[in-house]
C-alpha cells in the first residue's frame, strides 16, 4: 500500500467547488466541518456509552466518547508520523501528509460509532437476536407465491448480514447514504476517510470470530453498500480483506479512551472505590507475575507495579492538598499517566511493524503484545464485573431488550408488505410516516434496481435504520408512547 494512495481525497460522488481558490480547507478538514454539523453526529449526546439514560454530568456519553477517541486518534497520528519521518524513513511518506494524517484520524473518531443503535452495544446484540429469532418465524409471500419464512426470500448473505448486525458497518452506511445532506451519497466523505472507519473489511459470509486475523472478526458492510464498500477500497489501494493502516491506529485510540474511561466512570457511579481499584490491580499484577506461559511481555508486571505506586501516590498528594475525595482525585490524574502509557505502546508498535502493517500481512491490534496491552486487558476485566455486571446495567439491559424488540416486532411487520400491491396493515400505514423521510428516500432510490427479495431486503434494512437513528430517550419514550404508557 502507498501512502499517496491512501491518503485519497477522492469522494464518491465528485464534488466541483464554487470557491475555487477562496476555500484554503484541505479536502479532510472540509470533511470535519461535515461531521460536527450533522444531526447523526448530534445524537450522540443522547446514546449511551456505558450507562443508558443517565443523568449525571460526569459520565461519558457516546459524544463525549467520540470527542476523546477523536483526540486520541490525532495524538497517536502526530506520533506515528514523525516516526515515521524520522525513524523508519520510508521516502513514499512526504512530510505533508502528516497533517492529512491527524485530520483523517481525528475525523474518524468523531465517526467510529455514529452507527451504533439506542443502549450500546447491547443494542446491537438484541437486534442480532431478534432476526436470529424471527427470521424463520415470519412468512412472507408475493403475489403468486406461497408463503415461505423471510429467511427462505434472502440471499445468505442478505440473512447473514442481519444474524451479524454490527455498529461499525451501520456508520459507514449513514455517512455513504443515511445521511441525506444533497443525495444518495450520505456526508459524501473522502474516500481515505471512509476506509478509515472500515475496521472489518469482509462481508457478512466472511465473518470468523476465531480466526487469528482481526480483520475479519465481524462484518464491513452490508450487501446494498458492497459498491460503495469497493469503490472505497479500490481508491485507496488496500488488497481484499485487509485494512487500512489508519484503521489501526483508531481503534487503538477507541480502546485507550474507553478502556481507561469505564474506570473513571464505574468511581463515579460509586460502582468500584478506591481502594478496590487498588486490590484489584495488585491481584493482577500478582497474577501476571506467577504467569509463566511466556502469553504476556516479561516486563508487563514491571509496568503494572509502576502504575499502581502512581495512583497510591496521586491518593496521597490528594490528601496533601486536602482534597474532599483523594479516591477521585487520585483516580483521575492516574488515567492521564494510563492514557499516556498506552499512547507511547501504541505509537512504538506501529513503528515496529510498519512494514506489515503496509503490506497487508499485519493480523493484530495494534497494542497487542505490549506492555500497555495488559494493562488496558486488566482495567477492561476491572470494569466488565464491577461496572457491566452491575445491577443498574443489568437493570437497563433488560429493560432494552423489551423496548428495541417491541419496535423491531411492530416496524418490521410495518414494513413487510410496504411498497407492494398488498400494502401493510391498518396498523402498519399509522407506523409507516414515523421512519425518517431520508430513510424512506434512500429505500425508494435503490429499491427501483432490485427485485423483489431486494425490496423485501431493503425494507428490513429501513427498520434497521430507523432503529439505530433513535436516541437512548426517544426509543425509551416511543416505546411507552405506543403501549399507552405515555399520552401526553
Amino acid at each position: 500500500m502507498e501512502w499517496k494512495q491512501l491518503l485519497c481525497e477522492e469522494r464518491i460522488r465528485e464534488v466541483k467547488s464554487r470557491e475555487t481558490g477562496r476555500d484554503l480547507r484541505s479536502e479532510f478538514e472540509k470533511d470535519y466541518h461535515r461531521i460536527i454539523g450533522s444531526a447523526s453526529f448530534r445524537r450522540l449526546q443522547d446514546k449511551t456509552q456505558v450507562f443508558p439514560l443517565d443523568q449525571s454530568d460526569f459520565v461519558r456519553t457516546r459524544l463525549t466518547h467520540s470527542l476523546e477517541v477523536s483526540s486520541f486518534a490525532k495524538s497517536l497520528g502526530q506520533n506515528i508520523s514523525r516516526k515515521i519521518l524520522r525513524e523508519i524513513k520510508d521516502p513514499a511518506f512526504l512530510p505533508e501528509y502528516q497533517e492529512d494524517v491527524c485530520d483523517i484520524l481525528q475525523c474518524a473518531g468523531l465517526l467510529h460509532d455514529i452507527g451504533n443503535p439506542p443502549f450500546g452495544h447491547f443494542g446491537e446484540t438484541v437486534i442480532r437476536s431478534w432476526f436470529k429469532e424471527h427470521m424463520e418465524k415470519i412468512l412472507w409471500r408475493s403475489a403468486d407465491v406461497i408463503e415461505k419464512p423471510l429467511s427462505a426470500w434472502l440471499t445468505p448473505q442478505m440473512r447473514q448480514d442481519f444474524y451479524h448486525f454490527e455498529g461499525n458497518t451501520q456508520a459507514f452506511r449513514v455517512v455513504t447514504k443515511l445521511h441525506y445532506l444533497v443525495d444518495e451519497h450520505g456526508m459524501n466523505l473522502t474516500k481515505g476517510l471512509l476506509a478509515t472507519i472500515i475496521k472489518y473489511p469482509v462481508s457478512s459470509l466472511n465473518v470468523d470470530k476465531h480466526s487469528p486475523d482481526i480483520c475479519c472478526h465481524k462484518m464491513g458492510y452490508f450487501s446494498a453498500d458492497e459498491e460503495n464498500f469497493r469503490d472505497v477500497v479500490r481508491s485507496c489501494g488496500i488488497p481484499e480483506g485487509r485494512r487500512h493502516p489508519l484503521t489501526y491506529v483508531l481503534e487503538a485510540a477507541d480502546d485507550i479512551a474507553y478502556r481507561t474511561a469505564d474506570i473513571e466512570d464505574a468511581y463515579k457511579k460509586g460502582l468500584i472505590s478506591y481502594q478496590k481499584l487498588v486490590e484489584e490491580l495488585k491481584t493482577a499484577e500478582a497474577r501476571i507475575r506467577d504467569d509463566h506461559t511466556g502469553a504476556v511481555p516479561e516486563s508487563a508486571a514491571d509496568d503494572l507495579k509502576s502504575m499502581i505506586t502512581r495512583l497510591e501516590s496521586r491518593y496521597d498528594k490528594g490528601e496533601k492538598l486536602g482534597r474532599r475525595d483523594p479516591g477521585g482525585f487520585a483516580i483521575q490524574n492516574w488515567i492521564v499517566g494510563v492514557q499516556g502509557k498506552l499512547i507511547a505502546d501504541a505509537t512504538d508498535s506501529f513503528g515496529t511493524h510498519y512494514h506489515e502493517i503496509m503490506d497487508g500481512s499485519f493480523s493484530t491490534e495494534l497494542l497487542a503484545g505490549t506492555g500497555g496491552m495488559v494493562i488496558a486487558d486488566v482495567l477492561g476485566d476491572i470494569a466488565y464485573r464491577y461496572a457491566f455486571r452491575s445491577k443498574p446495567i443489568l437493570k437497563i439491559e433488560i429493560a432494552a431488550n423489551q423496548v428495541l424488540s417491541f419496535l423491531l416486532d411492530k416496524f418490521v411487520g410495518a414494513v413487510l408488505y410496504y411498497d407492494t400491491d398488498r400494502g401493510p396493515d391498518v396498523i402498519g400505514e399509522k407506523l409507516i410516516p414515523f421512519i425518517s423521510d431520508n430513510y424512506m428516500a434512500i429505500y425508494q432510490r435503490y429499491a427501483q434496481e432490485a427485485d423483489e427479495a431486494g425490496r423485501l431486503y431493503l425494507r428490513l434494512l429501513l427498520v434497521t435504520d430507523y432503529v439505530c437513528g433513535m436516541t437512548d430517550a426517544y426509543a425509551s419514550r416511543l416505546y411507552q408512547e405506543m403501549n399507552g404508557l405515555s399520552l401526553i
